[in-house]
């Protein structure tokens, strides 16, 4: 039986250590192992309470080195637990995966501006030699865009869906290109939402943008399958992350509806760590799907 003990697992003082906790041991030894030798590319991971950063740390401790993106907020602008540590964007997100034992590369750029994208993966080639998994997790921050339709602005509408949009179609492409040149396969996760599987009020752009996903990710799954490259996307309901500050300021773990069977909010570690499963192996028969992780919120689909 796989991870059976079948040595004497007595310690050196005559104690006797659990056959479990043996097995744990050399399932967590595995599983660390997992991603030695790959190398990750992770949006939007700049913030001390994101998705984004959640993933890069889940991802380094199954072994892999990771590129961690942001756009390089303006320090003014960010929130008071961040401030209170000095916190530094996706320096000090590189820094916590450099504790785990595993190189970071912070890198700040557009993702929708084709030439910084195509600099960006240069750069990590010149860092790191390969790429092996993308993280679409970029996103603009949730504000003015939720108004009534009347009251939507072009322009705010268009750089909502064109920071998850575009900007997942640009570091796709750019990270794509490098996955068929170095022809082992690869991994692809989107980030998109439960807003991607349900429409709301006052939400016209960010519907738009994370539906668009849900669809991106089947294409690209049709497409890049018999290359060898796994592509899934991940439906976020309400994570307690900055992003939800302006719903509740102390970011308390709320229902979000009275009919939300779990009851809480997720945390962006759940998150993350799903993220990082989806990219070992043994979510390789995992394809073209669009998983809803968000406390039983969305069930039918």
């Amino acid at each position: 039986m796989l991870f059976t003990d079948t040595h004497d697992n007595s310690s050196k003082n005559g104690a006797i250590t659990p056959v479990f906790s043996l097995q744990r041991t050399m399932v967590e030894e595995w599983m660390m192992a997992e991603l030695d030798g790959k190398v990750a590319m992770v949006t939007g991971a700049g913030r001390l309470r994101g998705i984004g950063r959640a993933s890069a740390l889940a991802l380094a401790r199954l072994g892999a080195d990771v590129v961690l993106t942001g756009t390089g907020r303006d320090p003014a602008s960010f929130p008071d637990d961040e401030k209170a540590v000095n916190w530094k964007d996706v320096e000090s997100s590189a820094e916590q995966v450099r504790a785990l034992g595993r190189r970071a590369l912070p890198l700040v750029f557009d993702v929708t501006d084709r030439e910084q994208v195509d600099k960006a993966v240069a750069d990590v080639l010149a860092e790191f030699g390969r790429i092996d998994i993308l993280i679409n997790n970029a996103a603009i921050a949730r504000g003015e865009d939720r108004v009534a339709i009347a009251d939507l602005d072009t322009e705010l509408f268009q750089r909502v869906v064109d920071v998850k949009v575009r900007g997942t179609f640009l570091c796709t492409q750019a990270v794509v290109r490098q996955l068929y040149v170095q022809d082992e396969g690869g991994k692809i996760v989107n980030i998109s939402s439960v807003a991607g599987k349900r429409g709301s009020a006052n939400t016209l752009a960010y519907n738009a943008a994370n539906f668009a996903i849900v669809g991106m990710t089947q294409s690209m799954a049709r497409e890049l399958g018999p290359s060898g490259i796994n592509v899934n996307c991940v439906c976020p309901g309400a994570v307690a992350t900055s992003r939800m500050d302006a719903v509740s300021p102390d970011n308390r773990p709320v229902r979000s509806r009275p009919s939300d069977p779990v009851g809480r909010w997720g945390s962006d570690d759940e998150v993350g760590e799903f993220v990082a499963y989806l990219c070992t192996e043994a979510a390789s028969w995992i394809h073209g799907q669009s998983i809803n992780q968000d406390g039983g919120a969305i069930m039918e689909h």
